[in-house]
């Protein structure tokens, strides 16, 4: 994979606050890249900084090696987004709409407008009026728009918000499938963690302003694992477990234990209670959800 989009120290700067704090990082061709954190903690901002709608106070960044401070025009003819909520003319049908984006674009032929709305799932509607459309409707033309000039770069500040579960799975599908079958590198904003763990490869968390850390989404929720003993007598446990491994992280739920190790330890574990008598009824793995190892690091953040 190659590196499509770079940011590199970028910092800015409102009114003496620093909004954003040196922020680097990269998102590669053919992958969703999801930017994770809390409501005010800078991920708009971010946003419009890549697309050039505010400056940066410092640092660059580069799309397709290109920089948007130095190279704007050049730069940023790589991008398609919707930052916020896509704004449409109401009182035009959707294929009206985008034949008026295409005339600021040059080489988009009507053909191409209908292959993309085509992609997007709205040629039985693209003809009606958009005042008749309803919000996932509206999200879908502006997906539509935004790929009409095939850009190498997509991105999407909070694409899923209002929408219904359905709506949510539609423009989810279509992110995946944006990046598998055109090589293209997807940037989507939210802090929605249950959709970014279904429809990122990799996120970067942003707190304060902060980058906090970028990995894995498969690596991210699975550093350690949280296993459910049903067993008995559950205190007695807990102190042959603290014996073995004082580092080993007990809660008590109904009929037995909640304990986060990584898997390699569970022979061990299960060898101790058995040897110390305790009844053992079953064990299951429970996933470690994202929204478990957010709060996880952005604690640790916030305690250093």
């Amino acid at each position: 994979m190659s590196s499509v989009v770079e940011l590199k120290n970028v910092s800015k700067v409102i009114k003496g606050r620093k909004i954003i704090d040196s922020l680097s990082f990269q998102v590669e061709a053919g992958e969703v890249f999801g930017f994770l954190g809390p409501n005010g903690a800078g991920k708009t901002t971010t946003i419009r900084m890549i697309v050039g709608l505010i400056n940066m106070s410092d640092g660059d960044i580069y799309i397709c090696n290109e920089s948007v401070r130095d190279q704007f025009e050049k730069a940023i003819k790589h991008v398609g987004a919707i930052v916020e909520n896509p704004e449409m003319y109401k009182f035009l049908s959707g294929y009206e709409n985008l034949i008026h984006y295409a005339r600021m674009m040059k080489g988009i032929s009507k053909e191409k407008i209908m292959e993309t709305v085509e992609l997007v799932g709205l040629t039985d509607r693209i003809h009606d009026k958009v005042r008749t459309y309803s919000l996932g409707m509206r999200q879908r033309l502006g997906l539509a728009q935004s790929l009409l000039h095939d850009p190498k770069v997509l991105i999407l500040d909070e694409p899923t918000n209002g929408l219904d579960p359905a709506g949510i799975r539609e423009i989810r599908d279509h992110l995946r499938m944006l990046a598998r079958e055109r090589n293209m590198a997807v940037i989507v904003s939210s802090h929605l963690l249950s959709e970014m763990e279904m429809m990122c490869d990799r996120i970067g968390i942003i707190q304060d302003g902060r980058l906090v850390d970028v990995q894995l989404v498969k690596d991210f929720v699975a550093v350690e694992q949280v296993f459910e003993i049903e067993l008995n007598p559950i205190d007695e446990a807990i102190n042959h477990l603290q014996e073995i491994s004082p580092d080993v992280l007990c809660i008590k739920r109904g009929q037995g234990l909640l304990i986060t190790v990584t898997k390699e330890k569970i022979p061990e574990i299960i060898k101790t209670l058995v040897i110390h008598n305790i009844d053992i009824f079953g064990i299951r793995e429970v996933s470690k959800t994202l929204e478990d190892r957010f709060l996880e690091l952005t604690n640790q953040k916030e305690g250093e």
